[in-house]
């Protein structure tokens, strides 16, 4: 499990403008009416050197953007094309979000600040550039549980209410409006690079690859192999980030191509949902109809994303050099996902054809019986029944292929800490996700989404505990 992250001076370091003239547009944040702060991130405001700022300060550099010290001067709207359920679309980019900040951590890691719903930019097309408070407050809760459970993810920063009156038509209008802040390594997606590939640009497409390779990735950004380097970068850590929605059992719901990063950090959440049961047809988004973006289907939607990055790397390389590493997705993943399975069971490895095997009882069993995934996973951590688990819920024959195999298999540790003695698991499901926001829309009370966050981060301790 990833660890909490560690405190850190204030680091500016704008790297992104060496290549601001073709990648990004300087624009100016919206003036909003009303500043409240709902959410801020007591965590990884440590780890950039940021903790010291007073609420009146927060409010100025995340509610009204004033710049923070030696960093960027004026926000800057990010420039991209993209696949929409794999149509192609020229006509986007930052349109209601910005770069607002660059920052390193105390591991010299490059992190952006990023924003949703700070206004209108040049990308807006018809869009008001707004978010509404529930969608704010749905990715604040997305985002906590995601780290919990160890998917690499951006991080919600902070979240103000902003006192507008939006109308939706999705949902019931007028709604409460918001600004979100999020925390990243990095906002270049492959339409940023769909996008130079459209317009014919080798040069940029040059030097956008070697932004990726030394900002991103650690790695020398020249030479003729460098567009090879960069794809292969992205097919292990997309493969990996595929594997570890599955293990969540998280479903994103926009696997878009101008959604997908190439540090494979997941990141925009909109209609995001967690599936209760191993169900591969499940969907997160409602106009989602052909269910391109379902629970079982989102490795090869990633897969396909990263397909695009190839085609738009041709423009600098030949083909023939990127299809090797495309076609290693396939197997990478498998390799991840049975990982991504035994890393939340918190059992050690045995050997690769052995993990395999227990992978696939893993889905099987879930797959065919009514035991949620949070239930499985909290009642066999560390591969062994939890003596509160009912017995007779795993007696069934379904699960008999797993209980043997799982008998091979030691515990990474065993874990003292008091969340695995609770009656129930913490999970995120959308009746859970409704009950928050209702309290918050109807009484203005955010008591239970704060207890939420708490529960969710001993469930993260909990997971990290070494016994």
């Amino acid at each position: 499990m990833p660890a909490i992250p560690q405190p850190s001076e204030y680091h500016p370091d704008l790297a992104i403008l060496a290549i601001a003239d073709f990648l990004a547009d300087p624009v100016r944040p919206a003036d909003f009416p009303q500043h409240i702060l709902r959410f801020r991130n007591d965590r990884w405001d440590n780890a950039v050197g940021l903790a010291d700022l007073s609420s009146e300060q927060w409010l100025a550099h995340f509610g009204r953007f004033e710049p923070l010290p030696a960093n960027l001067p004026q926000p800057l709207a990010l420039r991209y094309h993209g696949h929409q359920f794999r149509v192609y679309n020229p006509d986007i980019g930052d349109g209601r979000g910005f770069l607002f900040a660059q920052i390193r951590d105390n591991a010299s890691r490059l992190l952006d600040l990023g924003t949703k719903g700070s206004g209108q930019t040049p990308y807006s097309r018809f869009g008001d550039g707004r978010l509404t408070l529930k969608g704010g407050m749905r990715e604040v809760l997305a985002t906590e549980m995601l780290e919990a459970l160890g998917v690499e993810t951006s991080k919600s920063f902070s979240l103000i209410e902003t006192g507008e009156a939006l109308d939706r038509n999705d949902e019931p209008s007028p709604t409460r409006s918001a600004v979100l802040v999020r925390l990243s390594h990095g906002h270049i997606r492959i339409g940023s690079f769909q996008r130079l590939a459209a317009l014919g640009d080798a040069d940029s497409m040059k030097r956008l690859i070697a932004y990726g390779l030394e900002q991103l990735h650690g790695e020398p950004g020249d030479g003729e192999d460098a567009p090879v380097r960069l794809l292969r970068n992205v097919v292990k850590r997309t493969s990996r980030l595929a594997a570890s929605y599955m293990a969540a059992g998280f479903v994103h719901g926009v696997l878009n191509s101008d959604n997908i990063a190439i540090t494979a950090e997941s990141f925009d959440y909109g209609p995001w949902r967690f599936t209760p049961l191993w169900d591969p047809a499940f969907t997160a988004a409602y106009f989602d109809h052909q269910g391109l973006y379902a629970f079982g289907r989102q490795p090869q939607a990633i897969h396909w994303d990263v397909v695009q990055l190839a085609v738009a790397l041709r423009l600098v390389i030949d083909a023939e050099a990127l299809v090797p590493e495309l076609e290693s997705f396939p197997a990478i993943f498998a390799t991840d996902l049975h990982a991504a399975l035994l890393g939340r069971l918190a059992v050690r490895p045995c050997d690769e054809a052995r993990d395999r095997e227990l992978g696939e009882a893993i889905m099987q069993a879930l797959g065919e019986s009514e035991v949620t995934i949070d239930r499985f996973f909290f009642d066999w951590r560390g591969g062994r029944l939890r003596a509160a688990a009912t017995e007779s819920t795993y007696s069934a024959p379904v699960f008999d292929r797993f209980r043997k195999i799982i008998r091979d298999y030691e515990p990474v540790t065993i874990s003292k800490h008091d969340y695995w003695k609770m009656d129930e698991p913490c999970s995120m499901h959308i009746a859970e996700v409704e009950a928050i926001w209702a309290q918050i829309d109807e009484n203005d009370d955010w008591s239970a989404f704060n207890d939420k966050i708490a529960a969710i981060r001993r469930m993260g301790e909990a997971m990290r505990d070494a016994g």
